[in-house]
């Protein structure tokens, strides 16, 4: 992709890096961002392209350290490349790639296909995570040094848990060497089951088998007492309950390597919306209504569970917000609840329901750009931070936003194969205008206003 030489006019700019919140402008060219702040035309070349960012905040471009691209294996569900735009769509310029694919990514071969392919057909950066077993079937670890040197971002076996206690201490041990982190989907199976949804009255009403908070809670506190013993680096992925985060916040006053992540719709959605009604009552959704694009892992939970993992991402004792994009196709949906596949398309309304947090002022804006670039990166580690900054003389990774850009979640307009969301139909407030990849726009989006090019009448 070829660059070009922008500058953003005039736009609220977020750098979370630097503690920058202030309204100004930014140069980019060479793929780079040449200059911040209150910049005179005397500083900006003839023929760069200026857009009026009056109204609008730029930050660091997104990152997601979460998400399902389905290639290899299942590429009727989602591939790399409508993975990629459905990414840059949402805000997002680095995407990292869980490896529940077939095959799973558990060697260099998976893993140089994957960044082949993201250099073919990906419009975003893509980063693949590596299995901590082999296959993700928990009896094996994989081959975690050749992973690392083939270039995956940390380890996840996501989808299964790491049962194995043992497994899961070696792994952590091998962690502090590498110098990447665990990513554990903490369920304990023999507490979930066969349960379907969050254990409570929604489920009962329902009749539907239900998940107990414990499931997830017993994990993370049996991976943060092996964390406290291996000195690992672990990383708690998608938080959802109340309880987890007393866990996590207690770990890190320890001073133990622990970080966790927080999903958009488990901050902004309960399970009341199982019952079909986007949150509404069981009297006026129906006594036997349902929607299965509700279903997820973990489960959605109650009101409570969600003010508290609102608090403890204010707080920063959640340290990012990671989507848990998990496209499906329709006939995975189309079902019983029973039946129906775990996941949510997340990527293109992540930063829509988001703002809901900010207009009712529970999160900050800066705190919410925060949690989105800086948290991620620094969980990737030191040389990912070059990605969550608009320092001048680092990759031009930028993405542009209006806050207050109303609109209606509309499904079939998704880049993402993957239609599953219980938000078709829901109005949310700030939208994506722009997404750019080391200094090329890859999305532009309405809002987007060029003015003259610099130079030129």
């Amino acid at each position: 992709m070829e660059t070009e030489s922008l500058v953003i006019r005039q736009a609220r700019i977020i750098d979370p890096s630097r503690d920058l919140d202030q309204v100004g402008d930014i140069l980019i060219g060479n793929g780079e961002i040449l200059a911040t702040g209150s910049l005179g035309s005397d500083s900006i070349p003839d023929g760069t392209r200026v857009i009026d960012g009056t109204g609008l905040v730029v930050a660091p471009g997104f990152i997601d350290l979460h998400c399902h691209l389905r290639e290899p294996g299942f590429e009727y569900k989602e591939t790399i490349a409508a993975g990629s735009r459905a990414g840059a769509k949402g805000g997002f310029t680095t995407l990292c790639a869980m490896p529940n694919t077939d095959p799973p990514i558990d060697n260099a071969a998976v893993v140089e296909f994957i960044q082949q392919k993201a250099r073919q057909d990906s419009k975003v950066r893509i980063l693949p995570i590596g299995c901590v077993t082999k296959g993700r079937k928990g009896y094996e670890l994989s081959e975690m040094e050749e992973l690392a040197s083939a270039g995956v971002a940390c380890f996840s076996d996501d989808g299964d848990p790491v049962f194995d206690a043992n497994l899961m201490k070696l792994a952590l041990t091998y962690s502090s060497d590498l110098g990447l982190a665990i990513s554990n989907h903490c369920q304990d199976k023999s507490l979930s089951c066969n349960g379907v949804m969050a254990e409570g009255p929604v489920a009962t009403h329902l009749g539907l088998d239900g998940i107990p908070a414990a499931a997830e809670e017993a994990m993370i506190a049996r991976d943060i007492a092996l964390a406290e013993s291996t000195g690992g680096r672990l990383h708690v992925a998608h938080l959802s309950t109340a309880g987890s985060v007393p866990l996590v916040r207690e770990a890190k006053d320890r001073g133990l390597s622990v970080t966790a992540e927080v999903c958009p719709h488990h901050l902004t959605v309960t399970d009341q919306w199982v019952l079909g009604g986007k949150g509404a009552s069981a009297s006026v959704a129906g006594s036997l209504a349902y929607d299965t694009s509700t279903k997820v892992y973990p489960p959605l939970r109650s009101l409570n569970d969600v003010e508290a993992l609102i608090k403890g991402l204010a707080d920063g004792v959640i340290d990012c917000i990671a989507t848990d994009h998990a496209p499906h196709d329709l006939t995975s949906k189309q079902v019983t609840y029973q039946d129906a596949a775990f996941g949510i398309s997340v990527l293109e309304t992540a930063l829509g329901s988001l703002m809901q947090l900010v207009h009712e002022s529970k999160l900050s804006m800066v705190a919410l750009v925060d949690r989105l670039t800086l948290g991620p990166a620094k969980i990737l580690g030191e040389s990912y931070k070059e990605l969550a900054t608009l320092q001048p003389g680092t990759t031009a990774d930028i993405v542009i936003f209006d806050p207050e850009h109303e609109w209606t979640v509309d499904t079939s307009q998704f880049e993402s194969k993957g239609k599953n969301t219980p938000l078709d139909g829901t109005k949310l407030k700030g939208r994506v205008v722009a997404t750019i990849v080391g200094g090329t726009i890859v999305y532009d989006g309405p809002g987007l206003q060029f003015q003259a090019e610099k130079g030129r009448a």
